[in-house]
C-alpha cells in the first residue's frame, strides 16, 4: 500500500482504464468495482466519482447495466461489458502503454537530455 494517496489528477487520468479493466472478468456491481480498486493499491474510491464514469460508459454503449435481486436485502445494478467496452478497454491499454513509456523514458533522461 502506497505511504499517501495518489495524486488527484492522476486518478483522473488512470480511473476510466482502470475501471474497464476491473470488469474484464465479468459482471459486477459498484461497490464491489470500488472494493477491487482499493485492493489493487488506488485508494479508496468514492460513489460520486464511480457512479457518473459508469453512466458515461453505460451512454457510451461500452458497459450494459442489469438490475438483480439482493440476497435477503435491496437488489444491486450489475455492469458488464459489451463488445464495444472490449475493444475500448484493448485501445485504451494500449495508448496507456505507450503514454507509461513515454513518460517513464523522459523521467529517465538527464536535465541536459531534456
Amino acid at each position: 500500500m502506497q505511504p499517501k494517496p495518489w495524486p488527484a489528477d492522476w486518478m483522473r487520468a488512470a480511473l476510466s482504464l482502470c475501471v474497464l479493466r476491473t470488469l474484464a472478468p465479468g459482471p459486477t456491481y459498484g461497490y464491489a468495482i470500488a472494493t477491487a480498486l482499493e485492493t489493487s493499491g488506488f485508494g479508496a474510491i468514492k460513489g460520486g466519482t464511480l457512479y457518473p464514469l459508469l453512466t458515461r460508459f453505460e451512454a457510451a454503449g461500452w458497459i450494459a447495466g442489469e438490475w438483480r435481486p439482493g440476497a435477503g436485502g435491496p437488489g444491486r445494478k450489475y455492469f458488464a461489458l459489451t463488445e464495444a467496452g472490449r475493444r475500448e478497454l484493448t485501445d485504451q491499454i494500449a495508448q496507456w502503454q505507450l503514454f507509461s513509456t513515454t513518460v517513464h523514458d523522459h523521467l529517465q533522461k538527464g536535465p541536459a537530455e531534456s
